[in-house]
């Protein structure tokens, strides 16, 4: 069984930083995307951050220059380091990873999602 675990959420003052890390365990061979997501109150889950196997990246828009994804493909651990928070990304933020898998030697890619970590962003 695969379980993702996150860690690093938190309260901050508009203006500070927090990282968030979700780690991987289980019996994985290997990880495509990794992504970060996130769902305000009242809102929908919104695509935050992903980072590619390869280690391409890309962001919404709101967050570029601010958010940094990264990832340990050794440690099967994806990291989003936030700095200069607002209101505005006050969240519940979930992992999101495509894990790859290959029963009877097919390759099969099942999705996982974390727990969920708050991130509350004070003004």
């Amino acid at each position: 069984q695969v379980q993702l675990v996150e860690s690093g959420g938190g309260l901050v003052q508009a203006g500070g930083s927090l990282r968030l890390s979700c780690a991987a365990s289980g019996s994985i061979f290997s990880i495509n995307v990794m992504a970060w997501y996130r769902q305000a109150a009242g809102k929908q889950r919104e695509l935050v951050a992903s980072i590619t196997s390869g280690g391409s990246t890309d962001y919404t828009d709101s967050v570029k220059g601010r958010f940094t994804i990264s990832r340990d493909n050794a440690k099967n651990t994806v990291y989003l380091q936030m700095n200069s928070l607002k209101p505005e990304d006050t969240a519940v933020y979930y992992c999101n990873f495509g894990i790859m898998f290959f029963p009877g030697g097919r390759p099969q890619e099942s999705v996982y999602w974390g727990q969920g970590t708050q991130v509350t962003v004070s003004s």
